[in-house]
């Protein structure tokens, strides 16, 4: 048998460090809500020959000439984003859901002008008017939050009451929903109606749940929002990238503030990774899929209150779990817990709760997720298991034996499910 020379081989401390990551994710279980497994087609594509072309501008109106296979590739993203997702207008271009965000506002709103968004310690993202952030520095946000938590977990929702009241008193050009750390449905057409009645746009930042939406078990804010922008690396299982959806009166509002507005050459082999997983999100075995991921983060949620934490707005409904840790241990912080799970080969993310009296760095909370997992296999039996060892290695956090005896039983589980097995082929 001819053996096969890595692509690697002349750099073996990078080829160590990436076999290094790869054992990583094969034996320790990957619960950050926005990071899932790709197929070793949306790999193949990542790495492929279009990392040497430079194409800046669109389809048939390049700056640089041999672009014949490019325009080729990015036109069957755009349409295949198009028909995934029954819009009228995609752009396949911005590197990730931050500039995508900021492409948007770009396009629909100008500097100094109010835009009415989610808080980021309600469950917002740095994007959506963060004073931290670029885009909290060019407008003029004013955040929304949630409804006080309740005894009987129905609280903790998106208060659009709130939401409509700020938009009848602060006028917003834009009206922004979507979430980074939000475990409930989010329905676009409450706040289509608050935006028409203040004569606003309406932008949905569907980042997290673009595979659930995909796969029609999250309701689609695509032709209720006027855009619509995603990150394809999360529950859609595709490359890191960003994307945007609109239609077509704003198309040319929308491509322009991606190039030139804010970006030049777009990443071609990430277009050609973002068109296989487009296609992979196609599939009936893709719906199963986002259905599972779902039903597990059920099951993960049911599992987690049995062992003693109280979980943000009282479950889920999608693809990730907030924990509130203070009832399961009043002086446990995120952060204490996220290095502790680390040790205990769970990776997962501190997180702020609600009105949280503690900073971001150190948060009271931690957020899960279950896209990952699922793609690797598990299904709501394993979730009951992850449960048991996250509150394992969380009260044995202060004795290293208990952590490494933690970590041996992922090691087990991960056998039975790794996301890999055959490995990455001659990736590596």
């Amino acid at each position: 048998m001819t053996s096969v020379t890595s692509p690697l081989a002349g750099d073996p401390e990078v080829r160590a460090l990436l076999l290094d990551e790869l054992e990583r994710q094969r034996t320790t279980l990957q619960l950050i809500a926005s990071e899932n497994f790709t197929s070793l087609a949306v790999m193949a594509a990542s790495a492929s020959v279009l990392t040497n072309k430079y194409s800046e501008g669109y389809p048939s109106r390049r700056y640089y000439g041999g672009n014949t296979v490019a325009d080729e590739v990015e036109d069957l993203a755009r349409n295949r984003a198009m028909t995934l997702f029954g819009a009228g207008h995609a752009n396949v271009q911005p590197h990730a859901g931050s500039p995508a965000n900021l492409a948007a506002y770009l396009a629909l709103v100008e500097p100094g002008d109010t835009v009415l968004a989610m808080r980021l310690d309600q469950g917002g993202h740095l994007t959506h008017g963060s004073p931290v952030s670029i885009t909290g520095k060019l407008y003029r946000f004013v955040a929304y939050g949630v409804t006080p938590a309740k005894s009987d977990g129905t609280g903790e929702r998106i208060d659009l009451d709130q939401v409509r009241d700020l938009a009848r008193r602060e006028r917003p050009k834009l009206i922004v929903a979507g979430t980074t750390a939000y475990s409930r449905t989010i329905e676009p057409g409450p706040f289509r109606e608050i935006a028409d009645e203040v004569g606003a746009k309406f932008m949905f930042d569907m980042a997290h749940p673009a595979g659930l939406v995909a796969a029609g078990v999250h309701p689609s804010p695509v032709g209720t929002a006027d855009v619509v922008t995603f990150t394809t690396h999360k529950t859609l299982r595709g490359p890191r990238g960003g994307a945007i959806l609109s239609g077509t009166e704003l198309a040319r509002a929308i491509d322009s503030a991606v190039f030139p507005g804010l970006q030049g050459g777009p990443l071609d082999h990430v277009i050609a990774a973002k068109a296989v997983a487009f296609a992979e999100a196609a599939r009936p075995s893709f719906k199963k899929y986002a259905s599972q991921v779902v039903a597990n983060a059920s099951a993960l949620a049911d599992a987690l209150e049995g062992e003693g934490f109280r979980l943000v707005a009282g479950g889920t409904d999608n693809h990730l779990v907030l924990v509130d840790l203070r009832d399961f241990d009043a002086g446990l912080t995120g952060k204490v817990a996220q290095e502790a799970l680390d040790r205990a080969g769970i990776t997962c993310n501190r997180n702020q709760i609600p009105n949280d009296p503690r900073p971001p760095f150190v948060a009271s909370g931690l957020r899960l997720g279950t896209a990952a997992e699922t793609t690797a296999g598990m299904r709501e039996a394993e979730m009951s298991v992850v449960a048991g060892l996250l509150a394992r290695a969380l009260k044995g956090r202060d004795d290293p034996a208990e952590l490494e005896a933690v970590r041996e039983d992922v090691r087990a589980l991960r056998k039975t499910f790794d996301p890999y097995p055959e490995g990455v082929g001659g990736l590596l």
